[in-house]
């Protein structure tokens, strides 16, 4: 009974025991699991462990998996099935990428591991670019552009326009193949210039219809990887970004190729120093940021953006009825970590209606962005009021949403900042959104201040009133059934709020069937 009981308490902190899944991720750098919960629309990453047996290392010389490299592998899966059972996740899918697909003993690799219990399905190359792709769609709904993967075994390259793929291609460009493309007998500028026009030529020649003008697809790159993303991390540090997470950095084209450079000239030794880049990342980076300065010749971007959603989530998001796959990938994320946070959608959807009419996301936000902020600055609301603003704050700016950038979490920021009567803008956020998109965020916070104050987050208070602008003039109408609900906290929001918006107030009592 005593385990029955932690067993559903685990459960519930994991997002719930049914929609729990879990991805194994065989790929030649490394061997991953991924336990995933919450709504799979916007998954919340439980548990994320890798091992890096660097299975691809050796089948350019040989054109097989090393043997050391498998027993590492098979030693770290045989932990990670145990972890599943134990967990009882039982809806895991296992998939294996260019190593196993291209090495000689992928078979008897594929053998051993149905012997050790898993169901390995070894992706083609235009699988593993058309998951990487879905991925990024997931992500970025609008997404338009080229979607370049890069593993440890390959490079994938594939077109994304409207939520479809189209020319999905597969390159011999790994992180642990590039070494081969770097001239032996040639250092420094010179070396790097022949291993760019190496690597361009197998850019070019690889059958991918390279015709169609970039400008037909938005001109945007998405980077799909490790060691992009350590790369994100990089330049992020590097400009005194105020975000910490690179998913959904965004970079000019031109300064992308800059940055490109620096990494190119840079040892792997001074890069491995930097926070935040591990030891096998600054190690690949200088040839991946030479590979980037052939796509970007290559291919032309207007700008290249950074994701954190590839074939995993590509996978997942594979899997979602259509009607979900419409979801918006803020509003479900944020609605599964506010509920979890005692805080109800529901509520927060009628409150954001409730104060739509003083308060619209007009000219720099939208209505998803200003119900998310609602939901946020709500259950922020459940947090001790000496820890309060902190902490969500750091929600808005620091979580992993999808479907929002920087300008946006920085709106949420100011928000929820607002909601709480903190008006004084931190210098990360106007790094982040200018003065106008901020002061139209502190509008949807103080609007929310007022509607949740009035009748302590009552349902029925917000029924008996509504709060509009009447020629010029911000007006609460309260039914006069609750008129008393008014009292001096409802007149100070009422003036904090006109004032922000350069109008006069006033508060009406009316008959009950005038509302």
């Amino acid at each position: 009974m005593i385990w029955g009981r932690r067993r559903k308490s685990r459960d519930k902190a994991l997002g719930g025991g049914t929609a729990e899944r879990a991805i194994i991720d065989i790929g030649s750098n490394t061997v991953r699991l991924v336990v995933y919960g919450g709504t799979m629309r916007a998954p919340t990453v439980l548990h994320n462990e890798k091992v890096t047996a660097k299975l691809g290392r050796e089948i350019a010389s040989t054109g097989r998996l090393a043997d050391e490299a498998m027993a590492l592998a098979l030693r770290g899966l045989k932990r990670f099935i145990l972890l599943l059972a134990d967990l009882g996740i039982k809806d895991v899918a296992t998939v294996a990428t260019a190593a196993v697909r291209d090495a000689e003993n992928g078979p008897e690799f594929v053998e051993a591991l149905l012997a050790a219990g898993l169901n390995p399905r070894v992706i083609s190359g235009e699988e593993e670019a058309l998951l990487s792709a879905h991925g990024v769609i997931g992500a970025f709904p609008d997404a338009r552009g080229i979607v370049a993967d890069l593993g440890g075994g390959s490079l994938e390259l594939v077109r994304v326009a409207n939520g479809q793929t189209d020319s999905a291609s597969t390159l011999p460009l790994g992180t642990l193949r590039l070494p081969e493309h770097r001239p032996s007998n040639r250092k420094g500028e010179a070396g790097r210039a022949e291993m760019r026009k190496n690597l361009d030529k197998v850019i070019q020649g690889c059958g991918w219809d390279l015709s169609a003008s970039p400008a037909s697809v938005n001109g945007t790159l998405y980077l799909v990887g490790g060691t992009w993303r350590a790369m994100a991390v990089f330049a992020m540090a590097s400009r005194g970004y105020p975000l910490s997470d690179p998913h959904g950095f965004v970079i000019e084209a031109g300064a992308a190729m800059e940055l490109a450079g620096l990494l190119a000239e840079s040892e792997a030794d001074v890069l491995k120093d930097r926070e935040r880049i591990s030891s096998m990342r600054a190690e690949k980076l200088p040839d991946a940021a030479v590979l980037l300065q052939a796509l970007l010749t290559r291919l032309a971007p207007e700008r290249v953006v950074f994701s954190s959603w590839g074939l995993r989530e590509g996978l997942l998001y594979d899997r979602l009825p259509a009607h979900t796959k419409t979801q918006d990938p803020l509003l479900a994320g944020v609605a599964v970590f506010t509920s979890q946070r005692g805080s109800a959608p529901t509520l927060a959807t009628r409150m954001a209606a409730w104060t739509l009419d003083a308060a619209p996301a007009r000219e720099h936000g939208d209505e998803r962005l200003r119900l998310a902020a609602t939901m946020l600055a709500l259950a922020a609301m459940q947090i001790e009021p000496n820890i309060r603003l902190p902490h969500a704050i750091n929600w808005a700016l620091h979580k992993r949403w999808v479907g929002i950038d920087g300008k946006g979490r920085a709106m949420l920021a100011a928000a929820i900042a607002a909601n709480g009567n903190q008006l004084n803008q931190p210098a990360d956020l106007r790094a982040l959104a200018g003065d106008a998109a901020l002061e139209e965020a502190v509008r949807w916070g103080l609007a929310l201040r007022l509607a949740r104050r009035l009748g302590g987050q009552s349902a029925r208070s917000l029924e008996v009133s509504r709060l509009v602008v009447d020629e010029g003039m911000l007006v609460l109408r309260i039914a006069e059934s609750h008129a008393d609900l008014i009292g001096l906290p409802t007149e100070k929001d009422m003036k904090l709020l006109a004032g922000r918006l350069g109008i006069g107030w006033r508060i009406d009592a009316v008959p009950d069937s005038a509302l």
